[in-house]
This record gives C-alpha cells, sequence and structure tokens, in this order.
C-alpha cells in the first residue's frame, strides 16, 4: 500500500514551486487563484523572496501547503493514495490530498492558522527546542517536572522529540536534558512554541473557521497527529484538526501505524525531504521517496 505523507513548516526554501508554476498551466491557474485569495502575490515571495521573508509564519503555511497540495494534482491519474498523512500543517495538505477539503476552503483554513499562531506567539516570549539521543519517556518527564509551561511537541522519530513552551521553561529543560544524557537540546529558531497549551488561543480561533468549513467522507483513511490511527468520520477529523494545535505531533506513532496497516510505501509530496528520513528511522524495512512530475 502506498502512503503520501506531506510536511510542516520548516520545508520551506527560495524559489519553492515556481518550476510548477513555469511547467504545469493547472498549476498556474492555482497559483494564481492562492493569490487571490491570500490577498498578497505569495508567488512573488515563494520564487523570489529571501530566507527571512519565507520564514514569516503568515508566509510559510500558505507556501508549504501550496507546494505540496499543488504538486499532488499536477500528478494527476498517478496520484493514487491509500493512506495519507501531514505533519502539523502538513495534515491540512492530507486533507485535501484525500478530498475531505476543497483547495479554497483548505487555504482559508491554512491563513487563518497562520495568523491565529502568529498572534499567539506574541503574545508571551515562547520557543522550541530539538532534543537528540534520548528516550521519550525521560524527555516527558523532564518537561512535567520543569518550573513554568514546557510539553513535548513533537515526536518526530525514535530518538528525535522536540519541546515546546516558555522560553525559560525550555531553556531550563535543555540544560536538564543534557546533564541526563541527551545528545544535543538545541533551541529552534521558531517564532513560539507550537503544539503547546500556550497555541490555545489559536486554537479556539481557528477552531470556529475549521466547525464552519464542509468536510467531506475522503477517499482514503488519514492518520492525524492527535490520535495516530486511521480516520474517515469527518467529525472526528475536523474535531483532531481543532486539537492539533496544542496536542503533539505524534509522527513517530502515526507511521508506526500506517505500517501496521499494510503501508509499505511512503512517498513525500512537497518541499524537502525531511518526512522520508524521518520515516527511514522510524522503520527501515519501507521504502521512502519524493513525489515527482
Amino acid at each position: 500500500m502506498k502512503a503520501y505523507i506531506f510536511p510542516g513548516q520548516g520545508a520551506q526554501f527560495k524559489g519553492m514551486g515556481q518550476d510548477l508554476y513555469e511547467k504545469s498551466p493547472l498549476a498556474k491557474e492555482l497559483f494564481e487563484k492562492a493569490n487571490d485569495i491570500l490577498g498578497f502575490s505569495i508567488t512573488e515571495v515563494m520564487f523570489n523572496g529571501s530566507a527571512d521573508d519565507l520564514k514569516q509564519t503568515r508566509v510559510t503555511q500558505p507556501a508549504i501547503f501550496l507546494h505540496s497540495v499543488i504538486l499532488s494534482k499536477v500528478l494527476g491519474d498517478s496520484f493514487k493514495p491509500d493512506l495519507v498523512a501531514g505533519h502539523s500543517l502538513g495534515e491540512i495538505s492530507a486533507l485535501v490530498a484525500n478530498k475531505t477539503l476543497e483547495f479554497e476552503d483548505a487555504l482559508k483554513l491554512v491563513k487563518k492558522r497562520a495568523l491565529a499562531m502568529q498572534n499567539a506567539c506574541e503574545l508571551q516570549e515562547s520557543t522550541m527546542a530539538a532534543v537528540l539521543g534520548i528516550e521519550d519517556r525521560l524527555v516527558e518527564t523532564i518537561c512535567a517536572d520543569t518550573k513554568g509551561i514546557v510539553v513535548a511537541a513533537n515526536y518526530n522519530c525514535p530518538g528525535q522529540l522536540v519541546i515546546s513552551g516558555e522560553r525559560l521553561a525550555v531553556e531550563k529543560a535543555c540544560e536538564e536534558l543534557k546533564d541526563r544524557g541527551a545528545r544535543r537540546a538545541m533551541i529552534l529558531p521558531v517564532g513560539g512554541a507550537f503544539h503547546s497549551p500556550l497555541m490555545e488561543p489559536a486554537r479556539e480561533e481557528l477552531a470556529a473557521a475549521i466547525q464552519e468549513t464542509e468536510f467531506k467522507n475522503p477517499i482514503c483513511p488519514i492518520y492525524q497527529n492527535v490520535t495516530t490511527f486511521a480516520v474517515t468520520d469527518p467529525d472526528k477529523i475536523k474535531k483532531n484538526l481543532i486539537f492539533q494545535l496544542t496536542a503533539p505531533v505524534k509522527w513517530t506513532q502515526s507511521v508506526q501505524n500506517m505500517i501496521k496497516d499494510g503501508a509499505t510505501e511512503f512517498v513525500e509530496v512537497g518541499p524537502g525531504k525531511v518526512l522520508q528520513g524521518l520515516v527511514k528511522k522510524i522503520d527501515r524495512n519501507v521504502e521512502a521517496y519524493s513525489a515527482e512530475v
């Protein structure tokens, strides 16, 4: 079985999507439609903007979503997913891929999500940190014992976890993790504490928009970050997507469950090769590669 996987924030690069725009009339049409929906020329930023321009959350999220979704549409009849999943933002891309969401509706949700998260980041000084070479349970214990808000946010692969929360709490947790044997505990250059309780204002703002959006019956299951199991019921998909902003991204567990359910190939759709690398670290026996047109 073939699983299609969609990257999240951090996969952006200068010039992303320009080859699709130039090669495919369908891609050009969708990019131009996106410029209208977003109210600014995202194509100008994607194709010609600097790395700093692309780091802005209001730009990064729609840019990655567009690259992924438009690529999946340009693939045409060869795009036949048996299962889908997305890492954080990528979950919305996956929901377009399995036809739960229409392109236009999904892009509006991404726009709302990006702005809501940007606003939440500005309410309090917060950050995230990558933790390598230490057991997940020990990371969870140290986060729980640290004064302030700091939680496990991304379970990327065995031995690679991201923590998230108030800056001082994250810094203290990093010091303790290094003392307890972590190979690395490194503050990330991000604007805030994604997938932590500090995203509650953004969750509330996005929840209203999700409830107002039509979610259809998908053509194949999605393995969502919050539950890690196959979901096909539109109401359950909505609920899980709402809680995703304040809950951890359980990527390791999602991939493991997809493999248990028969996935033997993982195709990454969008910028970068981060997810296929994580899949190979989770299980070396499956194929993982990028989608190409």
